[in-house]
């Protein structure tokens, strides 16, 4: 068990991407959109002070983004990600202990350190902005969950210039955070938590380990022991497999036809599959999910079907052979039509897929290596750059993106420019 943590947390990192490109944006305020421009999911620190919200639909600030001329952008999720790796191939020159967390947030391991933790986190910080641009926040604590806590105070307080280490003040500074704010504490557990008189993060620390376990669970009572500086959640350095594979989109219009739905359904499947052969799986299960715009303002109806697959398969065209059987079958002329998901679940290693007496495997030699050069294709090229026909070509019903920046690092044709004088 590492005896000291770092969380590393990328600061307003879809703001910070765009910026990278465009650094007209430092010291503006800028946002950044969900898919079908509906609703703002990153604000910089200049659009916050606005009073613009997390979550808020566009529409309803309109007006405040014209006034204050705030730079819109729609998701660019291949940018995002691209980004994302190159932080992480950074911090991976630092320490061998590197948990990818998520997108914009991984934890490292100080074992082995020899230098000031606060020292090295500062160089981390340093290298990080100057080889990839984009800026970080390091919080460092005797466990997981306090380094969490101490990113937080890293990145809200400016008095710490992005780094923080909580060993020494622990206590204190538990005490200004709230307990709705403590990593692995939900919403409900929350509510339970103020109800019995427990408001901040000290509050929680000080809590008996009957009363923790007996109303949070073993996992509560764990993020308690970590509260208390004890580590009880080590790194997760060994890449776990996904168990499901779902792909699902809204469309940027009202679709009514079972040929658009098909095309649709085709694409997710073919991003599916993508995925799974990525993590070296077969899929044995496959779900399409369905769902209308609401009528009258009532709930959107739902539609749903599945089906287990003869023998479990990675392989494209199998699967989207599977989708478009499924879709038949839930699918009703007249209903306008919001979004289509496809799930691939029951996930096997490709080794040891069962074969089936009756079922012929669909994947042979000459269809995988066909599937693997199309991915490694689509990974050196952009992705996209070969589809299947299924897919469709104009896609019309595809997610607005008005805003799109550039996919600078993973589309030759997008790579910007830069002209000597």
């Amino acid at each position: 068990m590492h005896r000291l943590f770092a969380l590393v947390d990328c600061n307003n990192f879809y703001v910070s991407c765009e910026r990278i490109f465009s650094p007209s944006l430092e010291n503006k305020p800028v946002v950044v959109l969900s898919n079908n421009d509906g609703c703002i999911i990153a604000r910089s620190n200049e659009a916050k002070a606005l009073g613009i919200k997390m979550g808020q639909p566009i529409f309803q600030c309109k007006d405040l983004i014209a006034r204050h001329r705030v730079h819109v952008f729609s998701s660019n999720y291949s940018l995002y990600g691209d980004i994302s790796r190159r932080v992480m191939d950074v911090l991976a020159g630092f320490t061998p202990d590197v948990e990818v967390y998520s997108i914009d947030e991984a934890f490292l391991g100080l074992d082995g350190i020899v230098r000031d933790p606060l020292d090295w986190a500062r160089e981390i910080r340093r290298t990080v902005r100057k080889w990839v641009g984009v800026p970080v926040s390091i919080g460092i604590g005797p466990s997981k969950t306090l380094a969490k806590a101490a990113a937080r105070v890293a990145k809200k307080d400016p008095r710490h210039d992005g780094v923080f280490d909580i060993t020494s003040c622990a206590r204190d500074t538990l005490a200004e955070i709230g307990v709705e704010d403590v990593w692995g504490i939900g919403r409900r557990y929350s509510r339970l938590l103020t109800r019995a008189g427990i408001c901040s993060a000290r509050d929680l620390s000080d809590v008996d380990d009957a009363w923790a376990k007996k109303h949070l669970t073993i996992t509560g009572l764990r993020t308690v022991m970590e509260l208390r500086g004890t580590s009880c959640i080590s790194l997760e350095q060994v890449f776990s497999p996904k168990k499901a594979i779902m792909c699902s989109r809204s469309f940027g219009r009202k679709v009514y036809s079972l040929e658009e739905l098909n095309e649709a359904a085709a694409a997710y499947t073919s991003r599916a599959a993508e995925k799974l052969r990525a993590q070296g799986g077969a899929a044995g299960f496959i779900e399409v999910v369905l769902i209308e715009f609401p009528f009258n303002g009532g709930f959107p109806k739902t539609h749903i079907s599945g089906m287990n697959i003869p023998v479990a398969t990675a392989y494209t065209p199998e699967l989207i052979h599977y989708a478009h059987a499924l879709l038949e079958k839930i699918y009703r002329s007249g209903p306008a039509y919001r979004k289509v998901g496809v799930m691939l679940a029951s996930i096997v290693p490709r080794g040891q897929v069962q074969t089936n007496l009756f079922f012929p495997c669909p994947e042979g030699e000459k269809e995988m290596r066909l599937m693997e050069t199309i991915d490694r294709i689509n990974a050196r090229f952009g992705a996209g750059t070969i589809s299947h026909a299924a897919a469709g070509f104009e896609r019309p019903w595809q997610m607005r993106q008005a805003r799109k920046s550039a996919r600078f690092t993973t589309s030759w044709e997008e790579i910007p420019l830069v002209r000597a004088r």
